[in-house]
């Protein structure tokens, strides 16, 4: 019987409002590309993945400041590769690219989907354990409160706290020694296969995978989610 469910942040509960794929598809369009949002939204994600991915490998956020500055780089590159814009001989192109978007992105800030609130009352009603994980380097406890979270959710652990980040086996040990429970009656709810899925499993937890923008077709051996809607099917 299931007795505790995490959840992944970013992608998962939450995102950057305005969307990042718009801000990303507006910049562009500043710098000359008329690229369909769609095809931004699919380039984005997959910019993603290879950062989640790198960040697995060693953590970002502890680089020198120009091996930083250099992943943003790469970021750009791949979003710029996937929509299928050629730079090639044109370097001050990616150089704008990356200097809009740090501008844009501090002006965003964090919405829930509109399917979270519904969900976690739905565990709530199971008086199931919520915690949230995430690999972000901060207090969250303003922000579950400014968002409403704070009334169903019973503890977040950060990768500062532990100081590793997911899908690394500490951040997910430490989400269970918090609240008693052993991994065979938890869940974990993300959207990042490397990071989320193979994280979770490795420690026992059964994962769930939310695929919001139906971007993981390929992923067959977990259970996937289009909406936390669906969570509810998975708590017995």
């Amino acid at each position: 019987m299931i007795k505790a469910v995490f959840f992944d942040w970013f992608n998962t509960l939450a995102r950057y409002d305005p969307p990042r794929e718009e801000t990303e598809s507006l910049v562009l369009r500043e710098l000359g590309f008329d690229v369909p949002l769609e095809k931004v939204r699919a380039a984005v994600f997959t910019a993603d993945r290879g950062w989640f991915e790198e960040n697995t490998r060693s953590p970002i956020r502890k680089r020198s400041v120009a091996e930083q500055a250099n992943m943003y780089m790469q970021y750009q590159q791949t979003v710029l590769a996937t929509v299928g814009i050629d730079i090639s001989g044109k370097p001050q192109i990616l150089g704008k690219l990356v200097k809009r978007m740090q501008e844009t992105s501090s002006k965003m800030h964090f919405v829930l989907f509109q399917d979270v609130l519904p969900a976690m009352q739905k565990v709530k009603e199971r008086k199931l354990i919520i915690g949230i994980l995430t690999n972000l380097d901060r207090d969250m406890t303003p922000l579950c409160h400014e968002l409403g979270l704070d009334k169903y959710v019973d503890f977040v652990i950060t990768t500062s706290e532990v100081g590793a980040d997911k899908p690394n086996a500490p951040i997910f040990l430490a989400a269970l020694k918090r609240v008693s429970v052993q991994a065979a009656k938890a869940i974990h709810v993300g959207d990042q296969y490397q990071v989320d899925v193979l994280g979770a499993r490795g420690v026992g937890i059964k994962p769930l995978l939310i695929d919001r923008y139906n971007t993981s077709t390929d992923i067959k051996d977990c259970p996937c989610l289009h909406t936390l809607t669906e969570l509810v099917n998975y708590l017995n």
